[in-house]
């Protein structure tokens, strides 16, 4: 299997999964939200900077930071994702459409988080390589790299650069992961990857 026949085994499996939630400036905010947190408490985060009127750039760098921290408590580390904010949008309103590299020398952005913004937000075909697609692409027996620039090189060189393949692509890969490949209990014996699998597990083995 290559990667493109994973992914249309994924996407005729799950569909189209209509990813990144949230539209303009706010997707970047829930890329730095989500560091190290679930969506769903990124959505109660988020939520409440919109009941405040804290979705745009100006607005989150003119808000008194403890405020701030209190609303996106929802998505932890709020103290530091509030300086996160504050330093990418004070990137964003010098620069709108910021390269990659720029996006990384800002602190509290990672090449996940660069890569989700450039992908999702600005429309750049950026893979977005996580933990979910490591693991996946290492038990199917892709490769044994546990890098994830490796994994980034592979699937940007494997695949046709279009936004749209790499946005499904990404969420069918979290989709996938938490269905079937899980970290630690994997449920390989009715996963409809089974026969592609270097590494699956049946009857507990």
């Amino acid at each position: 299997m290559n990667p493109q026949l994973l992914y249309e085994k994924l996407y005729a499996h799950y569909g189209p999964q209509y990813w990144w939630p949230g539209e303009g400036f706010e997707i970047g905010i829930g890329a730095i939200l989500t560091q190290n947190t679930n969506w769903r408490n990124v959505e109660k985060a988020l939520a409440n900077l919109k009941n405040h009127d804290l979705l745009e750039p100006a607005a989150i760098l003119l808000c008194d930071t403890k405020l701030l921290s209190s609303l996106i408590e929802p998505a932890g580390f709020s103290h530091q994702k509030a300086e996160y904010l504050r330093n990418f949008c004070t990137l964003w309103l010098e620069n709108p459409s910021p390269a990659r590299d720029e996006l990384l020398a800002v602190k509290g952005i990672g090449a996940e988080t660069a890569d989700c913004i450039l992908l999702y937000l600005l429309e750049t075909p950026e893979f977005v390589i996580d933990a979910y697609t490591v693991r996946i692409s290492t038990r199917l027996g892709f490769g044994t790299s546990t890098k994830k620039q490796f994994w980034k090189d592979y699937y940007e060189t494997s695949l046709e650069k279009d936004v749209s393949l790499f946005k499904e692509f990404h969420a069918l890969f979290v989709v996938h992961a938490k269905e079937y490949c899980k970290k630690t209990r994997p449920i390989c014996q009715t996963c409809f990857l089974q026969s592609d699998c270097k590494n699956k597990i049946i009857d507990g083995k």
